[in-house]
């Protein structure tokens, strides 16, 4: 099997990325492989956790992205990538790897995958979830508490410290090069089907 479609679905922090994806994954099922630019966090074994917890997670910069360029193109070729391991209690990568299998369709997710011009080129379909500011950063809160082990209090620094700016910088103005805009994401039931649709012409 070679060159699977790439479907890229970009969006702010908390603006249901991760729902549109589940929305998707039930209806293609095992057709579907999925990969997050959260996976591709740079490691930084060099610094104590104290000094990872002050690092900028918003910023290109924090990203081992051609990494991530070349895993879509193995992907797209039919072969088995090795992606890496993230943990966000620790803010660092660990030491294993994960195997990813090709599929007909890539889903590539992140807030700054339209951000970087060679991933962007791998994309066949490029969505963007638009959502309110509000609703995004109460999502965050309630995951980072939830899920990463943060405190309320160092998940609102990090969002009013880094997280805001760089959706201004870099997230938002990204938005223009999407084929799709669909507000709420995977909640937009009409924007699914449509979106469907199109993945199943592409296939069939």
């Amino acid at each position: 099997m070679t060159d699977g479609i790439v479907i890229g679905i970009a969006g702010g922090t908390g603006s249901g990325k991760t729902t549109m994806i589940d929305r998707l994954e039930a209806e293609f099922h095992n057709q579907i492989t999925v990969l997050c630019h959260d996976f591709y966090y740079k490691a930084h074994d060099e610094l104590e956790f104290s000094q990872r917890e002050k690092l900028n997670y918003d910023h290109p910069d924090a990203f081992e992205t051609d990494l991530m360029v070349r895993h879509i193109m193995d992907l797209k070729a039919g072969k088995t990538i090795n992606r890496p391991v993230y943990d966000f209690r620790i803010h660092n990568r660990t030491a294993e790897t994960l195997p990813v299998e090709p599929a007909k369709v890539i889903i590539v997710e992140g807030i700054l995958i339209f951000e970087n011009k060679e991933l962007r080129d791998l994309f066949d379909i490029k969505v963007f979830i638009d959502t309110d500011a509000d609703v995004r950063i109460i999502r965050r809160i309630l995951r980072d508490v939830r899920e990463r082990g943060r405190s309320l209090d160092s998940v609102i620094q990090q969002y009013l410290t880094t997280v805001k700016l760089m959706h201004e910088q870099f997230v938002e103005p990204s938005k223009k090069y999407a084929d799709i805009i669909i507000p709420e994401g995977g909640f937009n039931v009409v924007a699914l089907e449509m979106l469907n649709e199109r993945i199943r012409t592409l296939l069939y």
